[in-house]
């Protein structure tokens, strides 16, 4: 027998530590860059936000970015969060996880908008703007974190390509 002493051993990992993921190897990955984008740019609305209507309208402003905001980017960020839970799910249950979600965010957005429709605490501009600026920054933001993450693509059938 010979011993092999140039070359060193392959990866002895155990088996419950999972190997190094990278971006393209990762089906999950697209929707994590779409969520970390989407923060991102619900962060960036929310100080633009904050620095337009709190010195322009005083607390009400205030008031008004921060429930904007909260309605717009959670009403969008969970329909990501709800995909990365369920992702190793079958199919008919993502889809009745979203289904859930989505009415459990309609009714959350009916009901908040329903209870501080009289109140006067807070800028009604201010919160308009910032919920439609939300709900565009949020997606526009995840498109571009999906869109720019690196998959790899292989064609098994051998279909495309020259």
């Amino acid at each position: 027998m010979s011993v092999n002493d140039e070359n060193p051993p392959a990866d002895e990992s155990p088996a419950d530590e999972p190997a190094v993921k990278h971006e393209w190897d990762d089906p999950a990955a697209p929707l994590w860059n779409g969520l970390k984008y989407g923060v991102r740019g619900l962060g960036v609305l929310l100080v633009a936000g904050l620095l337009i209507f709190w010195p322009w309208k005083g607390t009400p402003g205030l008031w008004g970015v921060l429930i904007g905001a909260g309605i717009g980017g959670a009403f969008i960020l969970i329909t990501v969060i709800t995909i990365l839970l369920t992702r190793t799910a079958p199919p008919s249950v993502v889809m009745g996880a979203l289904m859930g979600s989505y009415l459990v965010k309609v009714v959350a957005a009916i009901a908040v908008t329903a209870l501080i429709k009289d109140m006067d605490f807070y800028h009604k501009g201010a919160l308009a703007t910032t919920l439609i600026g939300a709900i565009i920054a949020v997606l526009g933001a995840e498109l571009y974190g999906v869109m720019s993450t690196r998959q790899t693509y292989t064609d098994a059938d051998g279909t495309t390509g020259g």
